[in-house]
């Protein structure tokens, strides 16, 4: 469940008549508890409670009563041994009127009447598995009221099916945005008093709902009508008190889709909610959710925490602005030059969805220079910084309308704690009529036309959010311009993974470089369209949250060169994090920020986590100081072996079997047996699966006669191909005994790589086989290799150079042998330099027979890893990592500073060895 859904539920049980016993089952049920989960809670199987209550081990432990003891109950349970042999995370007790609640790990607390704790939803989210951020948990009203509006939105569909078609879909959104803006009105003192705009409704329109939209309707047409003129329009007398909004969202149509009694009933509901409460800054995002069909089912998903918005603008100026003020301290000269110069600040985001990073920009910028005002003894004024300098572009125009309110919402806000109601109110109405948020595709436009650097004409012109033609001047900045800040969070998706209108807008995107748009992923579209604006405009600076593939594998060798010839750097940067989210399975996505900017001399910022280094320069994989790029090699550029790619069948199935199949063939069948080989691919090595293959050599092939079993695998084998839609496939069916391709076999061993591993072990996974066994083409292979190449591989230092050259597959390593094993730099060993890795390598093999049966799976798991296991490796390490500089280095960022520092200096003097092969060649 996601957290919509929890808030749903349990708003649902405080709404019905309490029951103490059924309680304890439907709160979990909330939660996500499954109805076998639930059963066995209430048959006494998994109930450990030992106060009658209910306890769920390593979760939580519920008392309820039908007197008023709940404090006393909350003590009970803290004191319980039952709640601390369970390791309940979580205490709860209720007798239906009060509700009281404690999160054991933190200390933190809650305490309401019983019908209000769904507003402290979020406090309990990690019962559902969700990680949450402190924010949504202190602040759950988002959540609800995106909750509340879902079920308005999609009981209004059914009875209005046409206002979700696409026709009509721009009428509906319209009307929502309507909605938000008169709940946070009625609350906030805009509409004269609190709640009058629900109250308005609930008393003129009929329980029926039958003239609901009527009533709606002509409090819009209220809205859109200065007070002189609305005797002449025939507005009745209760709907006069409503002010005029203007600002063109109530103009045009006031249409108002019709209304059952369910969603009369839904719309009071989201009516009642305290809007004083809602949050600019990610409310936006979650409203979107509504409104796109796609992503309702994901609703709560949407969350971006302030903390990873504030990792972007931070450093993009931010901070600038932040030291300006300390600099300034109380010098009245130096704090009017800094309150001038926000003031001509333009900040803009091309894909700014439903306006998170404008809020969050403006908001801080808001909170600056009050600081400035109140050390200038003006906390009265006016802010200088207008919402116009805040710019976006939009793809959908349901967000893009969001993402405007969103600004005017957080204006208003500010207004009122910087500079009090009475001042915000006289200021707020009407609102004014700009457009500065333009739908459009932002590979399309111009960024120019949008957000000129200098001046104030915009050229851009469009219909503006609410339909109404614009003239030119209406959208034309307010300050003649300053600086330029562009920022945001575009979309990411591969290659493989764009429509084709998508590759279309890439294409468009690289126009300069077409060959990027071929094998990047979309997000560097963003990247290419500043390049384009920078040249225009080279003062200004991008900040873009992407997927951390752009600086891994192919695509960094193939964007960061364009860059740097473009003449761009990178200002600064984020190594990847966790971009967070409300999904309950929140694996997030793995991102980088990156910070573009023309090429200057001054220090650039490279952030890990909360660690900040200040370097000269940032390479293409955030690494400091090293502005390589790796290319792939055809072979090692240092003395390690030749690894060759496994063996591929193309068989469908019919040369390979599980173990019982190949025992019994082993058993029974004499002729068969001795082409019966180990095959190992990645799942075999890591997981320890046992799987088997026929291996025939081409002069071998008379023995398909003496054998049923080969001969019937074999003519499987033959019509499978013949059926294949490639060529290259077609034509091994002649040769149904043999795989397509074939890299080699070994006389000895074979050290096997898998392809691609999980990137939660602190060591990839590496393996040595026998002589007959066959690799498959999910692994790579060394034949017959000196085993200090397994050291090599098993060691941290090899790990951290994967993970960064090497692209991911989803979060996964993903191991090349042209990138990221030839490209490997290996200082020259000596003879004992060998022998003491061939030691290591053969005591890691010893560890983990010692443990036999246990899988790399099992071995290397971060949290059971055998400590004789890490003994062993860290060995590894220590040995390795001296043959380099003659310590262990100190962290991850020491070890590729000095890998990329000796691939720079070996990919510059090696001569490309050509023809290096196994015994068996490639592609035999």
């Amino acid at each position: 469940m996601n957290a919509v859904e929890i808030e749903q539920a349990i708003t649902d049980i405080a709404e019905q008549p309490f029951d103490p016993i059924e309680f304890p089952y439907a709160f979990l049920e909330a939660f996500g508890n499954k109805e076998t989960t639930i059963k066995r809670l209430r048959t006494g199987a998994s109930n450990k409670s030992d106060l009658g209550g209910v306890l769920q081990t390593n979760n939580i432990h519920i008392l309820t009563s039908e007197g008023g003891q709940v404090t006393q109950m909350l003590a009970a349970l803290k004191t319980s041994p039952a709640t601390g042999k369970a390791k309940a995370k979580f205490i709860l007790a209720t007798d239906g009127k009060y509700f009281e609640a404690e999160d054991l790990n933190s200390g933190q607390t809650v305490a309401c009447a019983f019908k209000d704790f769904p507003d402290h939803f979020g406090f309990f989210l990690p019962l559902a598995g969700i990680s949450t951020v402190r924010q949504i948990s202190e602040d759950a009203f988002d959540i609800r009221a995106t909750s509340r509006l879902n079920r308005l939105y999609v009981e209004l569909l059914k009875d209005n099916p046409e206002w979700g078609t696409a026709e009509r879909r721009h009428d509906m959104n319209k009307f929502m945005a309507r909605l938000i803006f008169c709940f946070f009105a009625e609350d906030t003192e805009i509409f004269i008093g609190k709640g009058r705009f629900t109250d308005t409704i609930a008393q003129m329109s009929e329980r029926d709902a039958s003239n609901m939209h009527e009533v709606i309707a002509t409090l819009f047409r209220a809205m859109n009508t200065p007070r002189d003129e609305r005797t002449a329009v025939g507005i009745p007398r209760w709907a006069t008190e409503f002010p005029y909004v203007n600002g063109a969202l109530f103009s045009g149509s006031v249409e108002v889709p019709h209304f059952s009694r369910i969603a009369r009933s839904y719309l009071l509901h989201v009516g009642n909610l305290d809007w004083t409460r809602i949050n600019p800054d990610i409310f936006g995002s979650m409203i979107q959710a509504i409104t796109e069909d796609e992503e309702r089912g994901e609703l709560g998903m949407h969350y971006t925490s302030v903390p990873n918005i504030l990792k972007v603008l931070n450093p993009l100026f931010l901070d600038d602005l932040r030291a300006k003020l300390d600099e300034a301290g109380d010098n009245p000269r130096m704090l009017l030059n800094l309150r001038k110069r926000m003031a001509r600040i333009r900040v803009f985001d091309p894909a700014c969805g439903s306006g998170n990073f404008l809020v969050i920009a403006y908001k801080e910028m808001r909170a600056i220079e009050a600081e400035i005002n109140r050390r200038r003894g003006e906390v009265d004024n006016a802010s200088d910084i207008p919402l116009t300098n805040f710019r976006g572009i939009e793809i959908r125009d349901f967000p893009a309308e969001i993402a405007r309110l969103a600004l005017v919402i957080a204006e208003y806000q500010c207004d009122v704690l910087y500079r009090g109601l009475k001042l915000a109110l006289a200021e707020f109405l009407p609102l004014r009529n700009e457009n500065w948020i333009t739908c459009g595709n932002a590979l399309r436009i111009d960024w120019l036309s949008v957000c000129p650097a200098t001046g104030t004409n915009v050229k851009w012109q469009e219909d503006d959010l609410f339909d109404t033609p614009l003239k030119q001047a209406e959208i034309n900045f307010q300050n003649e311009g300053g600086e330029t800040y562009i920022c945001g969070n575009p979309p990411y998706k591969g290659s493989k993974w764009q429509s084709n209108e998508q590759k279309a807008d890439l294409a468009n995107a690289w126009r300069k470089h077409p060959k990027l748009a071929k094998t990047t992923d979309f997000v560097t579209g963003w990247f290419a369209r500043f390049f384009d604006y920078a040249d225009k405009v080279p003062e200004a600076i991008a900040a873009f949250v992407t997927t951390n593939s752009v600086c891994q594998g192919q695509q960094a060798s193939e964007v960061w060169p364009v860059a740097f010839e473009r003449g761009c750097e990178l200002r600064f940067a984020h190594t990847s994090f966790k971009w967070a989210n409300l999904a309950a399975h929140n694996a997030g996505v793995s991102v980088v920020i990156i910070g573009l900017g023309k090429k200057n001399n001054q220090p650039k910022l490279l952030y890990q986590d909360d660690l900040l280094k200040q370097c000269t320069a940032i390479g293409p994989y955030l690494v400091p100081e090293s502005l390589a790029y790796v290319q792939k090699a055809n072979a090692p550029i240092g003395e390690q072996s030749v690894m060759f790619f496994g063996n591929m069948p193309r068989d469908g199935g019919h040369l390979l079997m599980d173990a019982a199949v190949a025992r019994k063939i082993i058993g029974t069948d004499t002729v068969a047996r001795r082409f019966i080989k180990r095959f190992v691919g990645s799942e075999e090595l890591i997981n320890g699966k046992l799987r088997y293959c026929l291996w025939i050599e081409d002069d071998e092939t008379n023995v398909v006669k003496d054998s049923e079993f080969i001969a019937q695998r074999l003519r499987m084998v033959a019509e499978n191909r013949s059926n294949s839609s490639a060529e290259s496939t077609r034509s091994f069916a002649k040769k149904p005994h043999r795989f397509v391709q074939i890299a080699g076999t070994a006389n000895e061993t074979a050290i096997v790589v898998p392809k691609v591993s999980s990137e939660s072990r602190e060591y990839l996974p590496v393996g040595l086989v026998a002589a007959d066994t066959i690799v498959s083409d999910l692994a790579f292979a060394l034949y017959d290799a000196p085993l200090w190449n397994l050291a090599l591989i098993a060691s941290r230092l090899h790990l951290v150079w994967i993970a960064t050259v090497c692209g991911k597959l989803e979060t996964r390593y993903r191991y090349s042998n042209t990138l990221g094993w030839n490209t490997f730099p290996l200082p020259t060993l000596t003879e004992k330099n060998k022998a003491d890795l061939t030691r290591c390598a053969e005591d890691i093999l010893l560890a983990r027979e010692h443990h036999f049966p246990a899988t790399i799976a099992d071995l290397y798991d971060p949290e059971k890893m055998p400590g004789d296991l890490r003994i062993v490796h860290e060995r590894n390490d220590e040995v390795l990592e001296r043959i380099y500089i003659g310590r262990r280095f100190k962290n991850d960022t020491e070890r590729l500073e000095k890998l990329f520092d000796l691939y720079t200096r070996m990919a510059a003097s090696s001569v490309p060895v050509k023809g290096k092969k196994h015994k068996a060649g490639a592609n035999k």
